[in-house]
């Protein structure tokens, strides 16, 4: 058994979330405290700049952002620690997700800024970073990478079930017994979110309230579903701004109609995903920030006609669960376990993967 520090920032760069996690790497996994905490304006400030310029991180060396990064990260590892009395010599690792900047499997990149040995270093503690890079580069999506995860705290769960993942980009897993699937489904909360801070100055629709009271466009609904990517065979993966250009079609409507809209886009593409799994799910539990969105939750209930819920149902922590994975991950990769198999992101084969940052 290893105990690790899981890291992660997502799309939505709200915080950078900390959580630790005592696993054999396998389906032992005992959950400790977790935080989220924020960036520093001026960094997250240059991450949505660099976001809304995204091929820039193709070619720019990035070095100020990531130092930037990797502070912001290093200081929420010290003030979590700190938060919770926890000793450094009961820390075997340290996992760190990084802040995905860019995606493209199609073109073997992915791009996460972390500098995993600089922390390492600072805390005394081995790192592991680049958790996405063996995969992309051996042909696979490079995401989604939390299904392993799932499959073991799933265990004696009634099945199939779906976890959902409602961040920046939508993602599942379908889990029954030894059938794991996993891919991106569509964009999650990312285009409602950019909608209302572009209209509203706000970073989210709080409970969906704005959508609920809008109408929904069908057929501009109909025009987003009109993609190839929800008939492309999962595995497969998003990048958070893929899916950006279309969404311009909402501008000369009203703020309810046009959060409306992108909130029935959202659904019809998790509904989408039932063309991908051999069964349709018993269950779904929902975890990332939408899954306080009781607008998208009600709608989604409706159209697939069993219970949708936060993953709290089940025990779990929504808040805590991305963090989780990467110190779950984290212990996996040192034991040379798999991170990803040929039915979550398409590799030929099994893949272990991350890199080592070792002490000293």
């Amino acid at each position: 058994m290893l105990t690790a520090i899981g890291v992660i920032s997502g799309t939505s760069m709200d915080g950078i979330d900390v959580s630790i996690v005592t696993s054999d790497g396998r389906d032992a996994v005992t959950f400790g405290a977790d935080a989220s905490y924020p960036y520093r304006d001026t960094t997250r400030q240059a991450l949505q700049s660099l976001i809304a310029e995204a091929q820039r991180a193709l070619t720019e060396p990035l070095f100020e952002l990531e130092a930037d990064v990797t502070a912001d990260h290093l200081a929420a590892i010290r003030r979590f620690m700190a938060d919770h009395g926890i000793d450094h010599a009961i820390i075997d690792l340290v996992g760190l997700h990084g802040q995905t900047v860019y995606h493209r499997p199609q073109q073997r990149f992915t791009r996460q800024l972390i500098d995993g040995p600089t922390v390492a270093a600072a805390l005394g503690i081995p790192t592991i970073d680049r958790f996405r890079h063996a995969d992309v580069a051996a042909g696979g999506e490079g995401a989604p990478f939390a299904p392993l995860y799932h499959r073991a705290l799933a265990q004696g769960m009634e099945q199939p079930v779906m976890v959902l993942n409602l961040g920046g980009v939508g993602n599942v897993t379908y889990i029954d017994g030894d059938d794991v699937i996993a891919f991106d489904t569509g964009p999650a909360s990312a285009l409602l979110d950019d909608f209302m801070l572009r209209r509203l100055g706000r970073p989210f629709d709080a409970d969906g309230a704005l959508a609920a009271n809008g109408r929904v466009r069908d057929d501009l609904v109909a025009g987003f579903m009109d993609n190839p990517f929800f008939d492309r065979p999962a595995p497969k993966s998003l990048d958070r701004n893929d899916f950006h250009r279309r969404a311009q079609v909402v501008e000369p409507l009203s703020d309810p109609d046009g959060a409306a809209t992108l909130a029935a886009f959202t659904v019809e593409s998790l509904v989408a995903a039932l063309r991908h799994v051999p069964r349709a799910p018993r269950r779904w539990l929902v975890g990332g920030g939408g899954r306080l969105n009781r607008h998208l939750m009600t709608r989604l209930s409706q159209r697939l006609g069993v219970p949708v819920e936060p993953v709290e149902a089940a025990g779990w922590d929504g808040d805590a669960l991305e963090a989780q994975l990467f110190a779950y991950l984290a212990i996996r990769s040192v034991k040379g376990l798999p991170l990803s198999l040929p039915s979550t992101t398409g590799v030929p084969r099994p893949l272990t993967g991350g890199r080592l940052n070792r002490v000293g």
